[in-house]
């Protein structure tokens, strides 16, 4: 099964704010014996609650991934008011590291060695140096045609 990226304290306290919010809607249901409009407030509120705990346990995963400070990115996506925190880390967020296949270490997307052993991680242009993509037949920095 495939690695989440959202914690599973993040998961569980979503289900845990669908299960008290369905809880209060119950009480709420037998507390008054007729028609309840608290009924049409509280799914919205509940549905919200939990969408915005797996936003942050999102944003607290996806920044732990990519190498960022994920505390300090978790903290902004809870404290920063409606939602702004959640749209700067989309926005600002780093790309998603490259891996040394000799000694594990993380490089940056644009990095031709590692920067731990000197292991090539990508493909690069014999004129310029520049870091290649899969397909390319000519270089997008210098031209000079790759073979």
């Amino acid at each position: 099964m495939k690695n989440s990226v959202i914690p599973t304290g993040a998961k569980v306290t979503a289900w845990i704010l669908c299960a008290l919010a369905l809880i209060g809607l119950l009480a709420l249901v037998f507390r008054h014996r007729g028609p309840v409009p608290e009924f049409f407030v509280l799914i919205p509120i509940m549905v919200l609650l939990a969408g915005y705990t797996l936003l942050v346990g999102y944003v607290h995963g996806d920044a732990r991934r990519r190498g960022m400070r994920y505390v300090m990115w978790t903290w902004l996506a809870i404290l920063v008011p409606n939602g702004i925190g959640i749209i700067l880390y989309f926005i600002l967020r780093d790309p998603i590291p490259n891996f040394c296949t000799r000694c594990g270490a993380a490089a940056r997307q644009n990095y031709s060695f590692c920067p731990q052993c000197g292991n090539t991680i990508a493909a690069t242009c014999f004129q310029c140096h520049q870091v290649m993509q899969a397909g390319w037949t000519h270089c997008a920095y210098c031209g000079a045609r790759l073979g």
